[in-house]
Parts: C-alpha cells; structure tokens; sequence
C-alpha cells in the first residue's frame, strides 16, 4: 500500500508527467493529432484516403514508405490517439515471430474483452522475413489489429505481395527547409518541448535545417544537443554540440554556383580527390543531391561519353540510388559515380558532334528526306514514290549499304569525330569504315561484313 498520501491515479499521472519530461525531445514533440502534423499535406488533408480512414474510425492495413525523418512512426502514432486505440510498436530488426504473435494474441484478447483495437506498428517491416511477414498476414486479412508498417525501402520489392495487396501504401516526402523550420519553431516555443527558455539565432537556424536533411527527429536532436546547459544557440554552440562544422555554402548564391563548377572541372580534369572534395563540400553544406546526380549524368555524356560509354550508366545508376536510398547512404553511390567519371578516359565528342549538327539545322541547311527512306506504309506512297529503291541493311551479308541517308545540303557532312582516348578508339576505326562504305569510296577499307562486326569484339 502506498503511504505517499497521493491516490493511485494521481501517483500514475505524475510517474506519466515524470517520464514525458525525460523522454528525448523528438519523442516529447511528436503530434497528437492531424492538425499538428508538420508536411505530408498530400496525405493528411480532408478528403484523402488516409484521412478519411481516420475521421470516420475505419480498420486499416498501412504501409508507411519514405525516407527516415518523414514522419512514418509519428502517422502511426496519430492514428492511435485520434482514434483512441491501442498502441503497439514492434521494430523488425528486433522482433521475431514470436514477438508478432505474441502482439496479435494481446490484440485479439483486448478486442474481445474491450472492444478496444490496436494499432500493431512494425518499425523497418523490410527487414522481416518471408516467414515472418506471412506470421502477420491471419491478423491483418481477419482485422484483428490495425497493421501499419514503415519502411525506407521500395515495398513492391521488400514486402511479400498478400501484404502489399491487403495494404493501402503511403508514400511520404522528405521534408522541406519550411517543414524543418516550423519544427524547430515548435520545439522553441511548445510547453513539451523547450518552452521559450532557448534562444536560437538566425544563422544557427540555418545551419540546423541544412543538417537536418529533411529529417525532423535529426533537427530536433542536434536542437535539444544544442540547448544542454545554455539558453543561447548560435552557430559556435550548435557546431560544438553536433560536431559538425557550418559550411559556407549559399545555395542561390556564388558558393552555389563556384563549388558546382569547380566539381564539374575537377573530374574533366581527372582530379578524383578534388573532385570528392567537392562533392563532400557540397553535401555538408544540404545541396539538393538530386542536383548534383543531375550533373554527373550531364558531364557522363559530356566529357566522358563514347571514351567510356558504361559511365553514363554509372551516373545514372547513383541519381537512381538518390531516389530510392536518399541521404546519408547515397552518398555513397554518388562518391562512386564521381570516382569512375573522374579516373574515366575522357572525351568530348558527343557534345561536339551535337553541336555541329545542331549549328547546320540553325543554318537552315535541311533538304528533303530522300525519297527512298520516306514512310512507305500509307495509301498512294508508292505512287509518290516512297521508298522505292530502299535497301534493307539485314537483307544483305554486310549488313552496311552503300546508300544515301543525310538529306542533300549535309549529304558530306561529319559530325561526329571520335577521339582516340579509351574505348572511343575502337569506334574511331568503325566509324571511319562505315562512312567510307555509305559514301562510295571504301577502296582498300576491307571487306563491309568485316567492318559491321568489327568493334563488337
């Protein structure tokens, strides 16, 4: 028996206050219902599907599928208040079988003797297995709880397809620098978070948004990191807790424009370790990592290009990784896109040959299509003659005709000039074969089968 002289309930609603007080203040933040969720509008806005689950107390299987600091466990944690149920968290890289139907069989028991639901919540559901996805499936098909999985990963390829095809999937979006900004502004003033005892000066606000990444509990940990033991934050204090130093870095401003263009002139120059310089410079400082994939594929085609045609795929591969992966680990893919683009045999006859023919086309040097590669497929084309005198190139051994394909005002033209770096030498005598076959003078250039097989090998 208690001799505090406090009842049970108000012993229990101290011990709460108590543990809230303590708890990290992302946790102390997290909303408590629609209205204060911060981002995913397109998720959470009347007449949506999610929200129409919610306001008129539906059963529901979730899949909760964006990038961490999104606010995937703070939706499934809305649910439950807002509709008043149970609220079980389970994280995959921790939790077995057992663990899931041990939560269902609690489930399953309150519903019948309460009527009460739960809000069953797997943290990471990528990382179950087969086996134990398809533990969760009697639960989820007979409604016994109210499943909501997050995950980072894509779910067509990491949850099983009963799952999936029992699940409304959500996508969520990475938070932008207002959605970061409004966070923080919260945490400062809200009686759960800091309560208007910190002040936090402009430029380590913005040095806080830029960490953050789009993450909100990665902002609000650097801010409660920041707040330990004084009542001013500025950039010093804020560098000093996360340790992390501010970049000088203005993304609408010269550094914007000078880092980019010192990065792109480093891998043309084959400077991997300047080129990664950069590279890190520029995430540090929150560039958008979309715009620095967006370039490495640019220059793939532009100064590397037939040199190294697998280096367009590389980049490619990384502004992928982007989308799927997000920062910090993609970073990681971008490093190897700027590694292989920068240690690649570089050449710029790809934007050269473009150009060139670009420049003629301005110059108004068109003509007509010849008469024997116009479309022949419509009534009366033979009667214009169309296609009349066309040589399939599969029909013949060669499989390279001597006939004309440029209209005549660029019939002698040449545009695209390999160079002789990397692969691009091996075009640079096919290509040479070829014109000399199309345009009727192959003389000693050997034999044409010989010159369509070759550079295959």
């Amino acid at each position: 028996m208690r001799n505090d002289g406090q009842s049970p309930s108000l012993f229990d609603e101290a011990e709460e206050q108590a543990a809230q007080r303590a708890a990290p203040l992302a946790v102390r933040m997290r909303p408590r219902g629609l209205d204060e969720v911060i981002g995913q509008r397109h998720l959470t806005a009347p007449g949506t599907p999610f929200r129409n689950l919610i306001d008129n107390d539906a059963p529901m299987s979730l899949l909760l599928w964006g990038p961490p600091g999104t606010g995937k466990t703070t939706l499934a944690y809305v649910v439950s208040q807002v509709t008043s149920r149970r609220f079980v968290e389970l994280s995959a890289v921790t939790a077995g079988v057992k663990d899931v139907r041990a939560a269902v069989d609690a489930a399953r028991r309150e519903l019948g003797m309460t009527g009460r639901q739960t809000v069953l919540f797997i943290d990471e559901v990528h990382r179950f297995s087969k086996t134990q996805q398809d533990a969760l499936l009697p639960a989820v098909e007979n409604r016994w709880v109210s499943f909501i999985g997050a995950t980072t990963e894509n779910p067509s390829f990491s949850v099983v397809s009963p799952l999936l095809s029992r699940s409304l999937l959500l996508t969520l979006r990475p938070l932008t620098e207002d959605d970061i900004r409004e966070v923080a502004e919260r945490a400062l003033s809200s009686d759960r978070g800091l309560a208007g005892k910190v002040t936090l000066h402009d430029d380590a606000r913005e040095h806080l948004i830029r960490l953050a990444g789009g993450d909100a509990r990665r902002a609000l940990t650097y801010l409660e990191a920041a707040a330990l033991g004084t009542s001013v934050i500025d950039t010093g204090t804020l560098e000093r807790a996360v340790d992390r130093a501010a970049v000088r870095y203005d993304r609408d401003g010269d550094q914007h424009y000078d880092v980019i263009s010192a990065f792109i002139k480093s891998i043309r120059g084959s400077d991997v370790d300047a080129a990664l310089h950069y590279l890190a410079r520029m995430i540090e400082a929150g560039e958008d990592p979309r715009f620095i994939a967006r370039r490495l594929i640019v220059h793939a085609s532009e100064d590397v290009g037939m040199a190294d045609p697998a280096a367009l795929q590389t980049a490619i591969a990384a502004a992928h990784a982007v989308e799927f992966v997000g920062l910090p680990e993609a970073r990681i893919n971008l490093a190897q896109a700027v590694i292989h683009l920068s240690l690649a045999p570089k050449s710029n006859s790809v934007i050269k040959a473009i150009s060139a023919a670009e420049a003629d086309v301005r110059a108004g040097r068109l003509g007509a299509v010849p008469a024997h590669l116009r479309d022949a497929h419509y009534a009366g084309a033979a009667r214009l003659g169309h296609g009349e005198g066309y040589v399939y190139p599969h029909d013949t051994p060669e499989g390279v005709v001597a006939q004309r394909y440029a209209p005549e005002p660029v019939g002698g033209r040449t545009y695209y000039e390999p160079s002789g770096h990397g692969l691009e030498a091996r075009f640079s005598e096919r290509a040479a074969r070829i014109r000399a076959i199309l345009r009727g003078d192959a003389g000693d250039q050997g034999d044409p089968k010989d010159v369509a097989e070759r550079g295959s090998e």
